[in-house]
């Protein structure tokens, strides 16, 4: 019997092992867009995180003719009306550099103090089959953005994203754990459901 295949469609190594370990209950050999160099990056040209993982998805189920699953996920700041958002992953500009993203949202968030500096990560898994058929779901994690780097796990904005009820960054949590209680981790258990089924 023939290994079912499922691609993820991103180059992002953290985020992939993040996948495979989510995943890791399917008996499904998961492939990323490092395998299939000809598809290239895809451009995020959409205005929310459904358009851009539906753009992904789609994209690489037509390039690949199997199941493909994209997410696009970002962080929302309140008190900068919701940035980074979609910009998150090139918050400073390019190149895309997480080092920079966190420098910028520290330098914008300067002074604020911390009942101000609420936020969430959110993230928008999409799943497109090749035959067009098209399942999208949600998940989101509260947190505060601190004032300076707590953390060396994880990636992005992990290190100064705060959850208060386990006083601890996501850059400090064990993987298993984040998975549980983050953004992905919740949209991938929505997510599991619908792969369940196909697969």
């Amino acid at each position: 019997m023939a290994t079912k295949k499922l691609v993820i469609a991103t180059h992002n190594k953290g985020k992939l092992k993040e996948f495979q370990e989510l995943l890791s209950s399917l008996n499904v050999q998961v492939l990323s867009l490092g395998n299939y160099p000809e598809i290239g990056e895809i451009e995020e040209t959409g205005d929310t995180f459904t358009e851009n993982a539906l753009l992904k998805a789609r994209l690489t189920a037509e390039k690949t003719g199997l199941i493909s699953l994209a997410d696009d996920s970002g962080l929302e700041v309140d008190y900068l009306n919701g940035l980074p958002g979609v910009k998150s992953a090139r918050f400073a500009g390019e190149p895309k550099s997480d080092a920079r993203n966190n420098q910028k949202l520290l330098q914008l968030l300067e002074g604020v103090p911390p009942e101000k500096r609420t936020a969430r990560f959110k993230c928008v898994i999409a799943i497109v089959k090749p035959d067009r058929s098209e399942y999208v779901v949600e998940g989101s994690c509260e947190g505060i953005i601190l004032d300076q780097e707590r953390g060396t796990g994880g990636f992005g904005y992990d290190p100064l994203f705060y959850i208060p009820e386990l006083k601890t960054t996501f850059a400090e949590l064990e993987l298993a754990l984040k998975n549980k209680i983050s953004h992905r981790g919740q949209a991938m258990t929505k997510a599991l459901q619908i792969l369940e089924r196909m697969f």
